[in-house]
This record gives C-alpha cells, sequence and structure tokens, in this order.
C-alpha cells in the first residue's frame, strides 16, 4: 500500500506491507533502505524481499525513502536526518498499531540508522540488521543495547568482512542470533530470496 508520511524535512515516499488476514499484526516494522548516493531506495531487492518476509509471518512492515532519496522531500545528510526520518517512521507506525511491539531493522546504511534509532527508542524491543557497514558508521550503541538483536551477513561481504562481524556479534550483548549466508556479498547477489528465508526462520515464532 503506497503511503505519504510527514517527515521533518517534508514528506516521506512510504509502502506499508500489511498480513493478508485482518489479524492484528504480529509487530510493527519500520525498515530502512541502503545508502542514498549509492543507489539505495526502499525498492532495493533485499528491502523488498524483507518487507514481504516480514508481511509472511504477520508482521506490518514499513519502507521508507530517506530524505532526497525517491519522492521524499530534503536532501541527503548522512546520518542526523535520515535518524530523523526513521523516529519519524517510527511514530507513524505506532499511531497505526499502538497495542503491537515494534521492532527496527534495516539493510546496510539502512541498518545503521535503524538500529541507532531503534535501540534508543524505548517503543523498539527488538532489532533487525542485514549487512552492517561496521567500519564505517559507529555501531557500539547497538554491541551495548540488551535489546534482542537479529543480524544476516554474506560470507563474502566486500563492505563488511565476515570475520569483522563475527568480533562485533562475539562482544554484542545478549540475547542476539547471527545467520551467515554463504556466497553472499554485500548486496546478496543471487541470494536475496535466502534473506527473505532467514528472516522467516529467526522471526516466525519470535514474540518479542
Amino acid at each position: 500500500m503506497l503511503r505519504e508520511i510527514a517527515g521533518p524535512a517534508g514528506r516521506l515516499e512510504a509502502l506499508l506491507d500489511e498480513p493478508a488476514d485482518d489479524a492484528a499484526p504480529h509487530a510493527a516494522v519500520v525498515f530502512g533502505h541502503p545508502h542514498p548516493q549509492h543507489g539505495g531506495t526502499m525498492h532495493t531487492k533485499v528491502v523488498y524481499q524483507a518487507a514481504k518476509a516480514l508481511a509472511r509471518i504477520g508482521c506490518a512492515t514499513l519502507r521508507f525513502n530517506f530524505r532526497g532519496a525517491g519522492l521524499s522531500a530534503g536532501a541527503f545528510s548522512d546520518g542526523p536526518g535520515e535518524m530523523d526520518d526513521f523516529r519519524a517512521a517510527l511514530d507513524f507506525m505506532h499511531a497505526r498499531y499502538p497495542s503491537v511491539p515494534m521492532w527496527a531493522g534495516g539493510f546496510s546504511f539502512g541498518a545503521w540508522i535503524g538500529l541507532t534509532v531503534g535501540a534508543a527508542d524505548p517503543r523498539v524491543s527488538t532489532l533487525i540488521g542485514i549487512a552492517p557497514p561496521l567500519d564505517r558508521y559507529d555501531f557500539e550503541p547497538i554491541a551495548g543495547s540488551a535489546k534482542p538483536k537479529f543480524f544476516i551477513q554474506g560470507d563474502r561481504d566486500e563492505i563488511c568482512p565476515l570475520k569483522r562481524m563475527r568480533e562485533f556479534y562475539a562482544r554484542a550483548a545478549e540475547p542476539k542470533e547471527l545467520v551467515v549466508i554463504e556466497d553472499a556479498d554485500h548486496l546478496f547477489d543471487g541470494k536475496v530470496s535466502e534473506v527473505a528465508d532467514a528472516i522467516e526462520d529467526l522471526l516466525r515464532d519470535w514474540s518479542g
């Protein structure tokens, strides 16, 4: 469902995927996209498939274009503005689904944005990070968060090497889970369906 939500820099172009039935969602999820200056949008394959996978397990998922991407107003700010956009998206989902758990997630740059905001927001109970660019941004607030954290990583990720992810994961606070997808690069070329499968396997029965 095409949506338009109010962001701090103006309208944010968004898509809301809801479960097929009329039951209350399992969770309300906001999901961030990769770096907009490198072609990332809410239509990026991994973001699209993540939203569809979450919908299949009963979640309502909002994906949106950060400021300056697609039809969203504003200009790229390399973090602070995008975090404000993510907070606005959380506000929208909390108002729409006030009585269900809220999850925050994202892919690549969107993982940094979504997990940083989600770790600090008391409304968010669960964090989902796909291919987080650990060497490019500060993920220490996420590592220290006691909120449940689910990570999906390719073993051939050229942006965030698997060794780096394992080091980060080892010191990240519990609870946490990591799924490694074999022969997958940073964009999961040819492996996107495996990302969707991993999301379903990790979160189908999760009630956090």
